[in-house]
This record gives C-alpha cells, sequence and structure tokens, in this order.
C-alpha cells in the first residue's frame, strides 16, 4: 500500500513511519498543530511537504494526516 519508508520531509529526513508515529504519540489533530509541535521537526524549512509534496506528487504531511485520521495509517 504505503511505503512507510518513503521521505516526506526532505529538509528533516523524516519518512511516512516517522511522522505517523509523532502524530499518534503526540496525539495531534490538526496540520497547523504537526507543524507547530517541537517533538519532531517537520515541515519547518522548504514547506514543501505541507501540501504538494517534495516532488510535487501529493505525497505530503496533508495526505499522512488524512490518512491517520481514516486510520488507514
Amino acid at each position: 500500500m504505503f511505503d512507510l519508508d518513503r521521505k516526506i520531509c526532505y529538509c528533516n529526513d523524516t519518512n511516512i513511519e516517522e511522522i505517523v508515529e509523532c502524530i499518534k504519540d503526540e496525539k495531534i489533530e490538526t496540520i497547523e498543530a504537526l507543524l507547530q509541535q517541537q517533538a519532531c521537526p517537520i515541515g519547518d524549512k522548504c514547506e514543501l511537504c505541507h501540501e504538494e509534496g517534495y516532488e510535487n506528487d501529493g505525497y505530503s504531511i496533508a495526505m499522512i494526516m488524512s490518512l491517520v485520521k481514516q486510520k488507514r495509517l
């Protein structure tokens, strides 16, 4: 289904699995809260990972947050 090792936030070298772990561990409900938290830095540099994805392919923090809310990740 999803390659959990796929990099989403290249600036912080963070993959899908690490982002999902952070969302669940920190009980994060919104993208804004995820971007502001300090436990695992995500999306604080180039910001390409927020919506469109680093490779403009839709693999983004918004997509991951949606999949976690749907309990698909």
